[in-house]
């Protein structure tokens, strides 16, 4: 004889989805039969609700704006608008469960947005410090966080793609996938456990007097040497505020206690600006608290993504990516990007790095190879193009294609150039338009080539093209304006008309973008 299960009641904080998933799993606890399960997971009873709309989830939006559109609603979603809108899974969840996770209080740490950095963290601690404008709801477990599963890849190359003569060093990188179990798919992205450079991990021992080979307890939870555990564990260029306040604590001098402390409570003009852990340990020298409780204190490192610029029907058992190393000189020493510079420095060839495969959030080809596609992507923007062209060459599509692309200088920044005009000779690639910025007197970018081109881009968004965007955000942003710009006048609108009409084919996932 089945037991009868309980089931949520209506009037309970939760939405008909979540109330549904709740009773199912009541349902199957307490061992209903099919009948009863069915029964108590429909949500039929309950009144549809409307889809939630999230106006600020555009990562081409500054903060300010993101947060301005999301007044008025519950904490999670304020939290949510702090994000940096790339449902990434960098942070291990999706922008939305993060926020979530957040507001009820599942998770501790602000400071796991790695493309939003300081300023998300800032914002995030403001928001909590605020009082909730209505109940936090629980959420779905099964949409807790971002699916990730690290698996180990063969660091195959760093092939340099910038000529002699170039301001860059941007790379061609390959891993072999072969024999991991991965699986990706065009506009996916590739994530890359890291590690710290070994020189910034010595400077850091060495600033705090320690021992490289004492164990500490690490903040993943495992335990490891110190050179370890700064190495492979936590994040020393983003030091957390958690961190900072345990320099704080700890510096007998006060005016660098207090220096510190306005730091961790990010009060405008507090400097050393965007300071990493030797920056601080340098410009607070009485600032040194024992090892293990500065450890524990600091971040996890997290994963960096990377658009992949490969397709599996035309590499099959490889990733290709394209990385721009970051390297820059702050506070008077040079300050490197971990992963771009570990990728093009330190890993060696044959060597296993950890890497997950992230699933593109709607940013995929049309499924009517017949459909054309426009694709904008500057500098390393350009992968997910490669991989888009890969695929539709694979496919047999024969949907046009019109790529728009842009970097410095056409003798040393155009990255592929052989490639794609090896595309435009066979007909796969049937527009190309290039914009260098540095080969005139007067900047020229992308946005000032699709304006040169109004009339026909216009044309092929009537006929049915999707269009993508990948790169920077402000570029993005830019992209924007010229395309709402092409649309009234081509299109005889209002400049507001014109926004619709973009929106709405975002609505229709033609209006795609992949921006960092």
């Amino acid at each position: 004889m089945s037991h009868i299960a309980p089931l949520i009641p209506e009037n309970a904080p939760f939405t008909a989805p979540q109330r549904a998933w709740l009773n199912g799993w009541l349902a199957a606890y307490f061992g209903a039969d099919g009948a009863t399960i069915a029964a108590a997971a429909a949500p039929a009873a309950a009144p549809a609700e409307p889809e939630e709309d999230f106006p600020w989830h555009d990562p081409a939006l500054p903060l300010e704006e993101r947060l301005t559109l999301a007044q008025g609603r519950k904490r999670e979603r304020r939290l949510m608008a702090a994000m940096a809108q790339l449902d990434c899974g960098q942070c291990g969840y999706l922008c939305r469960t993060y926020a979530e996770a957040i507001a009820s209080g599942a998770e501790a740490s602000l400071s796991r947005c790695v493309p939003g950095g300081k300023e998300t963290a800032r914002a995030l601690k403001e928001l909590m410090e605020q009082a909730p404008t209505a109940p936090v709801l629980l959420a779905a477990p099964a949409a807790a966080s971002a699916t990730r599963a690290p698996a180990p890849a063969r660091f195959a190359l760093a092939r340099p793609l910038n000529g002699a003569g170039s301001e860059k060093d941007t790379r061609h990188v390959v891993f072999d996938i072969a024999g991991s179990g991965l699986r990706y798919e065009v506009g996916d992205s590739f994530g890359v456990q890291a590690a710290n450079c070994p020189e910034l991990v010595a400077d850091v021992i060495d600033c705090l007097g320690a021992d490289a080979a004492q164990e500490v307890d690490c903040p993943d939870g495992s335990r490891r040497r110190l050179i370890e555990a700064l190495r492979l564990v936590c994040d020393i260029g983003r030091p957390s505020d958690a961190a900072i306040e345990v320099l704080a604590s700890r510096a007998p001098d006060h005016g660098e206690s207090q220096r510190l402390q306005a730091l961790a409570e990010g009060y405008p003009g507090a400097q050393p600006e965007d300071a990493d852990l030797l920056d601080l340990l340098r410009a607070f020298p009485s600032a040194r608290p024992p090892v293990q409780e500065l450890v524990s204190a600091l971040g996890v490192l997290q994963p960096r993504l990377y658009s992949i610029a490969s397709s599996p029907s035309a590499v099959a058992g490889e990733v290709h990516l394209t990385v721009a190393a970051v390297r820059y000189q702050k506070h008077g020493r040079l300050r490197k990007g971990i992963a771009s510079t570990f990728l093009a420095e330190r890993a060696a060839a044959g060597a296993e790095v950890p890497v997950f495969v992230q699933a593109a959030h709607g940013f995929r080809l049309p499924p009517d190879g017949g459909a054309p596609i426009i694709m904008i992507g500057p500098g390393t923007g350009i992968a997910p193009f490669r991989a888009f062209l890969q695929e539709r060459r694979a496919r047999g599509a024969a949907g046009r294609n019109w790529l728009f692309f842009g970097d410095q200088r056409r003798s040393c920044d155009f990255l592929y150039e052989e490639e794609f005009r090896g595309y435009q000779r066979d007909g796969l690639l049937s527009r190309l338009d290039c914009a260098f910025s540095r080969d005139q007197a007067e900047r020229v970018y992308v946005q000032h080539r699709m304006r040169e081109s109004s009339a026909e881009l216009w044309s092929w968004l009537e006929d049915g093209a999707a269009l993508y965007v990948c790169g920077a955000a402000r570029m993005a942003r830019d992209v924007d304006a010229a395309l709402a710009a092409i649309v009234a006048r081509q299109g005889r609108r209002s400049l507001g008309e014109a926004k619709a009409y973009l929106a709405a084919l975002s609505r229709d996932r033609r209006y795609l973008r992949d921006v960092y």
